[in-house]
């Protein structure tokens, strides 16, 4: 990639829908596993939370953004009390999963109008470059 090419932008663009692709697909994951329970005492299923790094403009990338983390949720899971689950222990509790669903819902919003953008801008850029590449044919 060209940091000052005619491409940079949609370059830029792609790198952002790739990660918000999988900013929204680690999303999913967390929120399909928000009632996940485990024995007391395993580890339990912690929500793991998508980090962006800058890509430097000045480099041969030509900016943009990349998947810099992956990080697993801090706490300790809430107990439950299901003494029919089998994995409940000998007092009938369970653990349940460490997973913010409040906070993952307001993520979920905030991948999901960042991937638009990213979209309308790589959209805007094609159609922009088309328009160029069309002037001289007259």
């Amino acid at each position: 990639m060209s940091a000052h090419g005619p491409f940079s932008s949609i370059d830029i663009a792609n790198t952002g829908l790739g990660y918000n692709k999988y900013w929204l697909d680690t999303i999913a994951h967390n929120i399909a596993n928000v009632n996940t329970t485990t024995a007391v005492g395993q580890e339990p299923f912690r929500a793991r939370m998508v980090v962006a790094m800058p890509i430097d403009p000045n480099s041969s990338d030509g900016g943009g953004v990349y998947v810099g983390q992956v990080l697993d949720q801090q706490g300790e899971p809430e107990m439950a009390f299901d003494p029919d689950n089998p994995l409940a222990d000998s007092r009938g509790y369970v653990q349940g999963a460490v997973v913010d669903l409040a906070g993952e819902l307001g993520d979920l919003i905030l991948a999901s109008r960042t991937y638009q953008a990213n979209m309308t801008v790589f959209k805007e850029s094609r159609d922009a470059l088309q328009t160029t590449t069309t002037l001289g044919r007259g």
